[in-house]
């Protein structure tokens, strides 16, 4: 049997990671009931909770945090890699922090703050928009990074690098329609949550509205799954539920390479062919997009290059040379065999 970990007792209890760490450290801010049933769910368990957070405190710790929201998404995998390779070159340890879809990455945050001597933090993945009064709470240096980027970028008092996703989003939706596709259906991210899903369904609909093209709100579908929206298995239920809809449509778009891959299955399940009968396009330029069959068309970010400018800014930061900056990075529109023009 595998060894419980804290992600285990917050599932257990329906509560974030961050909520366990509180009942675990005696924190005040938590409800005596929901501390109680957290502690009586350890004892249950036998989970032991990690002392290295304790340990941590009592050493002067060069210590960043990396808190990732979407860890089975491959993108991510570059970039983590970068970002622990730069900073053990300046002798710094990482600590990589899972945040489940349903939490807020900043709370959780706030807590590793707390119980770790952290001198900063890069958050991956998640919410564009944050309360302001909760980011003044991070008395550390910290950059959102791989997050979307909106127009009122210049009024934001903290570092951010990315794409411009809705503006992308709109690159590949032009480009479907430049190859004659009218009935375009999107597979996007839940639109409860201000993350970059709503910011490249946005660039969609930019897209159709430029070229007087009116919305069918039928053929947008979101993913309501609270763990791990961009997965294949998303994808591939997406995809059958607009089969089973009976809407028409010729080409696919979705906001995430794995959610495409996900899509082509079902659509060979019901016997259509990519791109004959319709075309898929993705999002991100992870390698599984270049290696399926057919191989896929997809906006690719530049990770690589994000990571290292994430990195050396966040340390930039650290060491006060940089307050704070904006950087947005252009993504290409990578074509290949999944889209062609509507019944070729």
């Amino acid at each position: 049997m595998s060894e419980i970990t804290i992600k285990d007792i917050a599932r257990e209890c329906g509560v974030g990671i961050s909520t366990v760490s509180r009942a675990i450290n005696n924190h005040a801010d938590i409800n005596p009931e929901t501390k109680q049933m957290v502690m009586q769910k350890i004892k249950e368990t036998g989970y032991i909770p990690n002392n290295s957070a304790r340990n941590l405190k009592r050493t002067d710790a060069r210590c960043i945090a990396v808190l990732i929201k979407g860890i089975t998404n491959p993108f991510f995998s570059p970039v983590i890699q970068i970002v622990e390779a730069q900073a053990q070159k300046k002798r710094y340890a990482m600590v990589l922090q899972h945040i489940e879809a349903y939490e807020d990455e900043v709370e959780v945050a706030l807590e590793l703050i707390k119980e770790k001597r952290l001198r900063g933090i890069i958050f991956l993945g998640g919410a564009y928009q944050h309360d302001p009064e909760q980011l003044e709470k991070l008395k550390v240096p910290f950059v959102f990074s791989t997050i979307g980027i909106t127009q009122d970028e210049e009024k934001k008092t903290y570092s951010n690098v990315a794409v411009d996703d809705r503006a992308e989003s709109r690159k590949m939706t032009d480009y479907l329609l430049d190859l004659g596709h009218r009935k375009i259906a999107i597979i996007t991210e839940s639109m409860e949550a201000q993350s970059i899903g709503k910011l490249r369904l946005e660039g969609y609909k930019d897209a159709l509205t430029a070229r007087g093209i009116e919305v069918d709100e039928r053929l947008i579908f979101e993913i309501n799954e609270k763990q791990e929206p961009y997965s294949m298995e998303n994808g591939y239920k997406m995809a059958k539920e607009l089969l089973a809809s009976g809407v028409d449509f010729t080409a696919v778009f979705t906001i995430a390479d794995f959610l495409a891959v996900g899509v082509c299955r079902a659509l060979h399940e019901a016997g259509l062919r990519i791109p004959e009968d319709v075309s898929v396009a993705g999002y991100d330029g992870i390698p599984i997009g270049e290696f399926y069959t057919p191989q896929l068309t997809t906006i690719r970010q530049p990770a690589e290059l994000m990571a290292e400018k994430t990195i050396k800014l966040l340390f930039d930061m650290i060491e006060g040379k940089s307050k704070y900056e904006h950087m947005v990075f252009p993504a290409e529109l990578v074509v290949r065999e999944s889209t062609a023009r509507p019944g070729r």
